[in-house]
């Protein structure tokens, strides 16, 4: 097979093959549209279609290598051998902090341009191996129960937006004429469980909830990042297949939005439109539908059924090239069919792969990401001279814990137990025993630990979920509801253990370290343990930051970016799709935690707020004495809150750093449409009356204050 030269690194140019100079696709003096056009003119009809499918076969004949489009970087390149792991998606939107989820995503794709020079230099054309990454997840984290809920970036729209648009900026690069990787916005639209029954549930939506939740952070990724890919979801919305509706892929993403980039199907979706969902009858009508509406790769195994549909007349061989046309783009603006001189991207070299450089930001964003839901008399920080630390629960000394799902691989991770340990004094006496199963009884019923660990002058226990209890349907291998949870709360195992140490414990205190992608309720062990650090999954320097928290060389800052029920009883059911009684927006139940909510080790007030049409100005005074952050949260309360309208919604946050004792003036910008508010129709309305701003380190929420967040409220008329 002939070797595609603008693939390769500089170092094989020599071996170019000279008929590439009279292909016009590889002419760079002429645009890409052009080049597209001609490449897609001098193909046969069996060659084009095999170009649609997440597998492209080569063309030897016109010196087209193969292409696999499938490659995955949640919080890292993954799935593909080295590289650095950051914090889980949903431990990344806990920093609240833009410019460091940029930070990420540039080394990200970073090191996935060096992996891919690397890769095609092997020969390596596989899946994973590519630059076409389906990444991010920014589906709304509706429901905890939702085990993919770890992907996302919460429960907020504008939280949502605000992590996605910054995390595609640092994927795609700003080269005025290359993509450094190619993004991609999912799922594609209204997919968030349940898992179980996610390739034949139709997601009911009204036009309210769709414009106000569902889609305002598609809308986002496409306007204002430019996002190059989409990816259509596996369920309905509405009664339509989400990968072949017409209403979402032409009238809404193409025709309003304006969306210039490909579409690609979830994989095997296509086959669940006649499968499972039954809006089609066969493979050709599925594809056909999906090509139709614009469909521009099938991961997959329906659109070889192209041929089949073209004879049956469902639907043409030039709308096979106007689609194909438009998703051959892609790979020009990666910049596969230009000299590899041209494009600097491909200089990069796998030295910065899990680089001290990229570790350095992972340290840095699982800090941030850590969340303190606890800290009685002030326990935390520990100090590091005590004469005896206890370490058990089952994820203290795991690797897997620090993952989550879609993950890359590293020999540098550090456990939260190796963390602990590096951080306590020499003479410090410290002990370890797992002391239980991670979600079942222990089958020997002899236990030493709780009697051990209740002696010591601190016991820490380090529990809480993995990525084989939550995730996606085939990975959650513990999951007896396919990456579903059932019950919201801690395994009862670990209740038990909890209350177990508790019962024997002599007054010394306990330290309580959760691992999780989602909401635990945990009504039973709350007064059971003086402190609570949540650490979501933490990525590869994990252990480091969580012993940084526990041990005060940081001060947490961390956010919740979902609101945390006392119960699953107080959620509405999980297959429905309205948002009446979901999120900090229209939960009326108190929660245990509210949305934006996280303790540090001093306390911020707030005080002299003044409201204009496009910012909210106040001051924030650092009460305490060790220099911190805080995320500064500004929500908006229309006049008709609780009543259609949600009860406040985030319009904006800002990161600010104060010394100890210090008072800063903080101004927040927000949009026109921090006053916009949704009909039952889903058209915008700004309401007259007396809206109310609330501004302070969480949600406005009665149980804000009483677990000490500081937050303050002004009215302003329209």
């Amino acid at each position: 097979m002939l070797i595609f030269l603008t693939l390769l690194p500089k170092h094989l140019a020599a071996q170019k093959n000279e008929n590439t100079k009279n292909f016009e696709w590889f002419d760079t003096n002429k645009s890409f549209e052009k080049r597209a056009k001609a490449l897609v003119a001098s193909l046969t009809l069996e060659e084009k279609i095999s170009l649609m499918v997440d597998q492209s076969a080569p063309i030897d004949r016109l010196n087209i290598p193969e292409y696999n489009w499938w490659n995955e970087c949640l919080h890292g390149v993954a799935r593909n051998g080295r590289a650095t792991v950051f914090p889980q998606a949903i431990g990344l939107a806990a920093t609240f902090d833009q410019d460091l989820i940029f930070k990420v995503a540039d080394a990200i794709s970073t090191e996935a341009r060096a992996k891919f020079n690397a890769s095609i230099a092997i020969g390596n054309r596989g899946k994973y191996a590519g630059l076409t990454f389906w990444t991010p997840n920014i589906n709304i984290f509706r429901d905890p129960r939702w085990g993919r809920g770890q992907e996302t970036y919460g429960e907020d729209p504008y939280l949502t937006s605000q992590i996605g648009v910054n995390f595609v900026k640092g994927l795609q690069g700003n080269h005025p004429k290359y993509l450094k990787s190619a993004a991609c916005a999912k799922h594609y639209a209204v997919h968030s469980g349940p898992e179980e029954l996610r390739h034949e549930f139709d997601a009911i939506a009204s036009k309210k909830d769709m414009a106000e939740t569902y889609l305002p952070a598609f809308e986002a990724l496409v306007k204002e990042a430019k996002v190059e890919g989409v990816m259509g979801a596996y369920n309905r919305v509405n009664g339509e297949g989400a990968c072949a509706s017409p209403y979402l892929l032409e009238k809404l993403l193409k025709d309003t939005w304006g969306f210039k980039g490909y579409i690609v199907s979830d994989c095997w979706a296509l086959s669940d439109l006649h499968k499972f969902h039954k809006v089609t009858q066969t493979a050709e009508e599925s594809a056909a539908a999906a090509l139709n509406v614009g469909l521009n790769v099938n991961c997959g195994n329906v659109y070889p059924a192209l041929d089949g549909a073209i004879k049956q007349g469902l639907t043409s061989e030039k709308q096979l090239d106007n689609v194909l046309q438009h998703q051959l783009l892609t790979r020009f603006k990666l910049g596969f069919f230009d000299p590899s001189n041209n494009n600097p991207y491909n200089k990069i070299t796998t030295d910065v792969v899990d680089s001290e450089a990229h570790r350095a930001i992972a340290l840095e964003a699982a800090q941030k990401s850590i969340v303190l839901l606890k800290n009685n008399n002030n326990l935390l920080p520990l100090k590091k001279d005590l004469k005896s630390v206890y370490v058990a629960g089952p994820n203290a000394a795991r690797e897997d814990v620090l993952l989550g799902n879609y993950y890359g691989v590293t020999s540098k991770t550090q456990t939260i137990l190796d963390g602990i340990v590096s951080k306590v004094s020499a003479g410090t006496s410290i002990n370890y025993k797992q002391g239980l199963l991670p979600f079942q009884k222990n089958v020997n019923p002899i236990d030493w630990s709780t009697g051990e660990i209740s002696r010591a002058d601190v016991g820490i226990i380090v529990m809480g979920l993995s990525g084989n209890y939550e995730g996606e349907e085939g990975e959650a291998i513990a999951s007896e509801s396919k990456g579903d949870r059932v019950d919201i709360r801690l395994p009862q195992n670990q209740i038990d253990y909890i209350k177990k140490i508790k019962a024997k414990n002599t007054g010394n205190p306990l330290v309580l370290v959760l691992t999780g992608g989602s909401p635990i309720a945990m009504p039973e062990v709350y007064d059971l343990v003086d402190a609570i650090v949540f650490a979501w999954y933490p990525g590869e320097e994990g252990g480091q930051a969580v012993a940084d928290i526990l041990f005060g060389d940081v001060v947490p800052s961390g956010k919740l970016p979902i609101t945390f029920p006392k119960s699953v009883d107080d959620l509405p059911p999980y297959n429905d799709y309205a948002m009446k009684g979901r999120t900090y927006k229209y939960m009326t139940k108190t929660p245990q935690f509210p949305f934006g909510f996280g303790l540090s080790y001093t306390s911020f007030k707030y005080d002299n707020l003044k409201v204009y049409k496009e910012k909210a100005s106040f001051s924030i005074t650092n009460n305490g004495n060790v220099d911190a952050e805080e995320v500064a949260q500004v929500y908006v309360s229309s006049p008709n809150a609780g009543k259609g309208d949600p009860l406040n919604t985030l319009v904006g946050f800002t990161r600010v750093s104060l010394k100890a004792g210090a008072t800063k003036q903080v101004s927040i910008p927000f949009s026109k449409k921090a006053f916009v508010q949704f009909d039952s129709d889903g058209k915008e309305i700004t309401r007259k009356g007396t809206y109310t701003i609330h501004v302070g380190g969480a949600s406005p929420n009665t149980i804000t204050t009483t677990l000490g967040i500081d937050v303050i409220s002004s009215p302003f008329n329209m």
